[in-house]
């Protein structure tokens, strides 16, 4: 790997940045491979260690071997993999059990543990979300009363987005694509905002081998302008008191100390520092304006490159009455049919769109229509599904949401079947009950399945389906 000259001269005199090192670390072989599990598919209750034959965990398909002991260490529910599986050919993955994400970007835990307090009502915006790693760990640690608006600009990337969104299981989470500007019309309406915002990339170079291709002081330049404009138009919609989470995957100080500087000078924000364990080999760093900076560099942590700062708005936001529409429930006859469906609830509302039906946190119905009113959404809360003729066919979201009705459970599939199904393949098993049923896999629901009494029709989403036929290599 053939690292740019001016990139590494770019970084001379930057605090963590030992030359010889970091250059070494990029030419080895080196791969670190790391999963964050989901707390509401997966028991976790050793948080210090992985013991190597625990079924509790979903590890049999990730390899129980291939669980080191240490976890990721400011992550709770972060850990190492030995050696990278083949993550297509495990049931446990598109079950949504657990996330592939770069141990350097779970630091984000550790800032929003630090600077809120995560058992109150708190309204989050990631703004720059695809394709789902912070959301969904935000989901993860945000309470039930919580409001996680994800938002991508880039409708593709924000298709991929929801996909994730859907298959960690969450019900209080909206889905947007919309500009920084939008969010403007939302005067002090977020207690947290994250940006992770479009950078140079260089933190991903060992990851990313075009990204070294197209780095240059010019492109570090130009993002360096772009995250001033993105931060310039959305922090109208963070509160007072608020708390902005900043961070890159990149190196550049333009990207990061420098922006830090802007934020306290132009944008009168506050630092505010972390608690990081000396262990850890986290570079603290302040920014000439003394500004509390965090950087991972691969020769010192065991992860990626990444950048990341914490803040608190201090200036009034005005605030104004906020105009919005109404909801479109389902009728009386409609909700008896999506009842059947879900586990009992008085806590959700059931949103029609067109003829889809979603379920949405009562106590958050305020915010949804604030939403709606102001933003394009691409998705919102779970889709349970279908009405046609006051019956509910099922969406494939709920097959992967806690909502499920337990009674809605039908056959549990080898591996070799699972794989078959993910595959949109044809599904020759027994089941106990005609009619709509999911299928799972070690007890996690993968989809839905329609039994009729000649054949079993698969339901698994064609834009989901596993396209390669050679699982050999798999794990």
């Amino acid at each position: 790997m053939q690292l740019p000259q001016k990139f590494l001269s770019s970084l001379d005199g930057v605090k963590g940045f030992d030359k010889d090192p970091f250059v070494h670390v990029h030419n080895s072989s080196r791969q670190v491979t790391s999963i964050r599990f989901n707390p509401t598919k997966t028991a976790i209750e050793n948080s210090e260690s992985v013991v190597s034959n625990d079924t509790q965990y979903p590890s049999h398909n990730i390899h129980s071997s291939s669980l080191q002991s240490q976890k990721v260490p400011w992550s709770q529910y972060g850990f190492y993999l030995e050696k990278r599986p083949s993550f297509t050919f495990d049931p446990l993955f598109h079950a949504g059990c657990y996330y592939v994400q770069e141990a350097s970007g779970m630091f984000l835990e550790q800032a929003i543990k630090q600077t809120v307090d995560l058992t109150k009502s708190l309204r989050v915006l990631d703004l720059c979300a695809a394709p789902g790693g912070k959301s969904t760990h935000l989901q993860s640690l945000l309470s039930a009363n919580s409001l996680l608006v994800s938002n991508e600009v880039i409708k593709p990337r924000a298709g991929i987005l929801k996909q994730n969104i859907t298959k960690w299981g969450s019900a209080n989470v909206i889905v947007t694509s919309s500009d920084a500007r939008q969010f403007e019309k939302l005067s002090g309406f977020f207690d947290v905002l994250v940006v992770d915002a479009p950078c140079s990339g260089s933190g991903l170079f060992r990851k990313d081998k075009e990204a070294i291709n197209e780095w240059s002081p010019e492109n570090v330049e130009l993002c360096s302008r772009r995250q001033r404009q993105i931060l310039g138009d959305v922090l109208p919609a963070l509160k007072e008191n608020g708390i902005l989470i900043y961070a890159t995957c990149s190196y550049s100080k333009e990207e990061d100390e420098d922006i830090c500087d802007w934020l306290v000078e132009e944008m009168n924000l506050e630092s505010i520092s972390l608690q990081v364990d000396e262990d850890w080999n986290i570079v603290e760093n302040l920014s000439k304006r003394g500004a509390a900076a965090y950087r991972f560099y691969p020769d010192k942590v065991k992860g990626e490159g990444f950048f990341l700062a914490c803040f608190s708005k201090r200036q009034t936001t005005s605030t104004k009455q906020f105009k919005t529409g109404k909801a479109n429930l389902i009728s009386a006859k409609e909700r008896a049919s999506v009842l059947q469906w879900i586990k009992p609830t008085n806590e959700l509302l059931f949103i029609k769109h067109e003829s889809q039906v979603f379920a949405w946190p009562q106590n958050l119905l305020s915010d949804f229509l604030l939403i709606q009113w102001t933003l394009y959404i691409q998705y919102a809360g779970t889709a349970l599904g279908e009405i046609i003729r006051d019956k509910l066919i099922p969406d494939h979201a709920l097959a992967l949401s806690p909502l499920l009705n337990p009674d809605k459970r039908g056959a549990g599939l080898t591996y070799e079947e699972a794989i078959i199904f993910l595959q949109r393949g044809e599904l020759n098993v027994k089941t106990l009950q005609k009619g709509w049923q999911t299928v799972h896999y070690q007890n996690h629901p993968l989809g839905w399945i329609n039994a009729l009494p000649n054949r079993i029709n698969n339901y698994y989403p064609k834009e989901l389906r596993i396209l390669k036929r050679d699982n050999d290599a798999h794990l």
